[in-house]
């Protein structure tokens, strides 16, 4: 535990031993993924709503219901659909005729963990309801404003390769965001010990009734609390500050500031529209708590490399080029990176 009277070295290891504890406990459910596992955790230590991409199967729904286990945080799972009305998610106002008025009926939206399940599958009314709550921590049913409960988390998933009967999801909400994190196939050995694990959950399941094997709450609100101070106390150079703003600035083709010839003609014909200063705030928080997480009290430029690629790739809209060559986001970010000066 970290108190005020700990030395820097037991504050760093206290922190080591949380983080260790979370991934310990999501092990039980979730096999490899860790792009996944600290993008998810530095989320809540940034206080920020993630977006996971992935196909069907690879354990994001899971992986969501395990994290507010760890956090022993109430949770809720909205499905989207193209149906869905803004007042399913956000609540509304119910007529008691006995006694003559109006109650309010607060939707699942009211929770500290949400998972939106293919939040590209609901129509603008609701992606506009949800831009308030992620945004503000605040819904409004009727005339009144009713704040959301603190923390909360919104963690989305959609499916990259299904089209029918799903919406783009509207920059401004996807700026929202604070990472983007893409789940990917897992190796041949992790999918062996994935069956190893099911048969094993399965035969749990048949003995207690229950679906999974239950998870310590080791990241409840205090623990989480401990998290940010240390993150706010990892020191952060001048130097890497500029560097950051660089490396979002440099993601506009439109910028007013000179650019290098190469750079210009290099890569700004792949780039529709670069990142605003939300995304030099988000890559400024998440490099510091990637900081915490590799062990270290100060911010370095592989830290915010490393943060780049969650930070921006939903943030940077592509051009029409870039589609025609078949370049990625993440392609484009690893090519900008190369350009930018290190400190």
């Amino acid at each position: 535990m970290i108190t005020p009277a700990d030395t820097k070295d037991n504050a760093e290891k206290a922190v080591a031993e949380i983080l260790e504890a979370c991934k310990t406990e999501l092990a039980k459910r979730i096999v490899g993924q860790q792009e996944m596992i600290e993008g998810l955790l530095m989320a809540l230590i940034a206080e920020g709503h993630i977006l996971l991409e992935g196909v069907p199967g690879l354990a994001k729904t899971l992986a969501v219901k395990s994290l507010a286990d760890i956090t022993g945080l109430s949770f809720k799972r909205i499905q989207f659909t193209p149906d869905l009305l803004p007042a399913d998610l956000t609540g509304t106002l119910v007529w008691e005729q006995g006694t003559g008025t109006f109650s309010v009926r607060r939707g699942p939206v009211f929770a500290h963990v949400i998972l939106a399940d293919e939040i590209n599958r609901a129509p603008a009314k609701v992606q506009s309801a949800l831009l308030e709550a992620m945004e503000e921590r605040q819904v409004t049913i009727g005339e009144t404003t009713y704040p959301l409960p603190d923390p909360f988390f919104v963690l989305a998933t959609q499916n990259p390769i299904e089209h029918e009967g799903t919406y783009t999801l509207p920059e401004a909400e996807l700026d929202r965001f604070l990472l983007k994190l893409l789940i990917r196939y897992p190796s041949m050995e992790e999918e062996i010990r994935i069956l190893k694990m099911t048969a094993s959950q399965k035969t749990w399941s048949l003995r207690t009734g229950k679906q999974w094997t239950p998870l310590d709450p080791v990241l409840d609100t205090a623990t989480l609390t401990r998290l940010r101070a240390a993150a706010d106390a990892v020191f952060m150079d001048e130097q890497i500050a500029a560097y950051i703003v660089a490396v979002v600035a440099a993601s506009r083709p439109l910028a007013s500031k000179p650019v290098e010839k190469a750079l210009r003609e290099g890569l700004y014909r792949y780039i529709a529209f670069g990142a605003s200063p939300r995304a030099s705030i988000a890559l400024y928080r998440c490099s510091r708590i990637r900081a915490l997480f590799e062990g270290r009290s100060f911010v370095s430029p592989e830290d915010v490399k490393a943060a780049a690629l969650p930070v921006l790739r939903h943030r940077i809209v592509l051009s029409y080029e870039a589609e025609a060559e078949g370049l990625d986001p993440d392609a484009v970010i690893s090519r900008l990176l190369t350009f930018v000066p290190v400190p």
